[in-house]
């Protein structure tokens, strides 16, 4: 029998850290000290804040069709509490979100930071002030093309970088950063020997990056070292009151399917703020942002709160003694943990479109699973996958299910569909002419309602498609920039929706004066009123037909391949395989799950 996955080094303190924060779990009433909150009084600023996350609330469940909290009973009712975040995977879309979430679960309010660079945008800059949000100047926003190429000519000395043309005295500065192209990491600058040498405080942490500049010179960036003292002032002076901050510790949106690696800011605040008061007791919340589509309309999500962490005094004092870079390492571990605990990662794309298949074949056809169940499958899947790679069986596995979802593509049908195999042609002729008059006459409902929307449907994506290229030519660790999309598919609505509802409504009671349609009306602003009720009305009941009619129109495909002869004992066929692969993946997780979780039990999430 194997072993379980080996426990990394900070696991005992990270224990130990929830142990001590068991007894806080819930500070409403469970025996622990309930301190001064600032994020609970009742003040004008927290009414604006209010009003903002109800606002966007509205946006957001139009937007999304489900948004799930998980474990939200974990959030402290009191005192300094740090939450982290990640993925970040939607831009400006996850902090409002996760503020929504606490704010209705647990009545706490976050002053997030920010990115100095967003806030001097004006209408994400006046949001994000509204709300109560600390900006901070990042790095990576400061960055420039350097003059001339970098690359290194020893791969015994991967922390001396030589240059060819540039000049690095007058553009580089002690504490700056080197930036590679291709989301190929950075490094800090330690030395500045001449224009064209400097030495690093470490090395390229991606081994893909020291392969790159040894190959041949390469372009950069480099940016300056940034000041963040005052930063971290004001969340000091934050969580002294017993208050709470959000942040990203990846340091920034993306799209990759893993986490990036921590920033320190995190642990710094964490520990310089106990430093300062070790009495204020701050805990750390992980929280998971996982999403399904993030960047399409009507997807779903769901929130998971993690367990609070309390930083265990001997890093505090480690801290207080000097020894900065140790502390700080060890609890951006804990953190790390606490992170991978509430999310779902994988090492690249692929694997996780195999790893979600698995999961679609583990799952009885005949059960719904809840969504909040589906992230907690997917995830102990990964971890499972990750501790069992090289096995041959599950190489095998992988390989199978592969070739299963490549034939799905083909076909254009979705896993579920595939039992569409089993009914007659008869049948499936008379589901196929039902679904297409049920469409027809859903597409009737919906067309006054698309017809009205459709500029504000046109602009979003034009808009989030450009926003979106202009990321990925920014960024050094965007795929494809799909963070930015929803985002800037929501402001955009919010921001011409209205306009466009106002034109509408405007019209309707000028035509009304102008031809006199209606004499009874008066005074006519009425038409205006009443335009501006049942204009945005027709939308919304167009979306939700809308809704239901896509649904439709998806499930018409395959029954039309079904029907076609070429394809149906191809259909056939992959109905037979997934049974078969249904039976070896459900085999293989039971067989090897025990191995990774003692209190695996196979039949658990069955009965869910």
């Amino acid at each position: 029998m194997s072993s379980p996955i080996p426990q990394a080094p900070v696991t005992s303190l990270l224990s130990e850290a929830r142990s001590k924060s068991a007894q806080a779990e819930h500070a409403n009433g469970n025996g622990a000290p309930i301190t001064r909150s600032i994020d609970t009084e009742p003040t004008f600023q927290h009414w604006i804040y209010d009003m903002v996350i109800w606002t966007f609330s509205v946006v957001f469940d139009l937007f999304f069709r489900e948004i799930r909290p998980r474990g939200a009973y974990r959030i402290p009712r009191h005192g300094p509490i740090i939450f982290v975040a990640a993925p970040h995977a939607n831009q400006f879309v996850d902090p409002i979100m996760l503020m929504r979430q606490i704010r209705n679960e647990a009545g706490r309010r976050i002053s997030f930071l920010a990115a100095e660079k967003s806030m001097r945008l004006k209408v994400v800059g006046t949001l994000a002030r509204s709300v109560s949000s600390i900006p901070v100047a990042r790095t990576q926003d400061l960055a420039t093309p350097g003059t001339g190429l970098i690359y290194i000519d020893d791969k015994e000395k991967p922390l001396v970088v030589k240059g060819q043309g540039t000049e690095f005295t007058k553009e580089c500065t002690h504490g700056g950063l080197i930036i590679l192209p291709n989301s190929l990491g950075h490094a800090e600058i330690e030395n500045i020997v001449s224009d064209v040498e400097l030495t690093l405080r470490r090395a390229f942490k991606d081994e893909k990056a020291i392969e790159h500049l040894l190959s041949g010179p390469s372009k950069f960036k480099k940016a300056p070292k940034v000041d963040q003292s005052q930063v971290y002032e004001k969340v000091f002076a934050r969580l002294n009151d017993g208050g709470c901050i959000g942040i990203f510790p990846e340091g920034g949106s993306h799209d990759r399917p893993d986490l990036l690696p921590l920033k320190a800011g995190v642990a710094i605040m964490a520990l310089g703020a106990l430093e300062l008061n070790p009495e204020c007791d701050i805990k750390i919340v992980p929280c998971g942002m996982n999403y399904f589509h993030p960047h399409k309309f009507r997807s779903r999500a769901v929130i998971e709160f993690g367990p609070p962490l309390s930083v265990p005094k001997e890093l505090v004092k480690m801290y207080s003694e000097g020894n900065k870079r140790e502390s700080i390492q060890q609890l951006l571990e804990m953190i790390q943990s606490a992170l991978l605990a509430v999310t779902v990662t994988s090492p690249d794309y692929d694997t996780l479109m195999v790893i979600q298949a698995a999961r679609r074949l583990y799952k009885p056809a005949h059960k719904k699973i809840p969504l909040s169940l589906v992230i907690e499958m997917n995830r102990r899947l990964v971890i499972g996958y990750t501790h069992y790679k090289d096995d041959p069986r599950i190489i095998h596995l992988r390989e199978a299910v592969a070739n299963y979802n490549k034939q799905l593509r083909h076909l254009g049908i979705l896993d579920h569909q595939v039992e569409y195999a089993t009914l007659s042609v008869p049948r499936i002729f008379g589901k196929l002419v039902y679904r297409s008059l049920k469409l027809f006459v859903l597409a009737l409902g919906a067309l006054p309602g698309a017809i009205l929307f459709a500029p504000v449907f046109i602009a979003t994506k034009k808009i989030s498609k450009k926003k979106a290229s202009e990321a990925l030519k920014a960024s050094t660790v965007k795929i494809a920039a799909r963070d930015v999309v929803a985002t800037w598919k929501i402001l955009v609505a919010l921001g011409l929706a209205p306009t466009l509802y106002w034109f509408y409504a405007l019209l309707a009671t000028w035509t009304t004066w102008k031809y006199d349609l209606v004499p009874q009306v008066r005074p006519v602003w009425l038409v205006t009123v009443a335009a501006m009720i049942v204009f945005p009305a027709i939308t919304y009941a167009a979306l939700r037909i809308g809704e239901i009619g896509m649904d439709i129109f998806k499930s018409l495909k395959p029954l039309v391949a079904c029907l076609n002869p070429n394809n149906m004992s191809t259909i056939a066929k992959l109905r037979i395989t997934r049974e078969e692969l249904s039976k070896e993946v459900t085999e293989m997780i039971n067989s090897l799950g025990p191995d990774v979780f003692p209190e695996f039990d196979s039949h658990r999430l069955m009965q869910s």
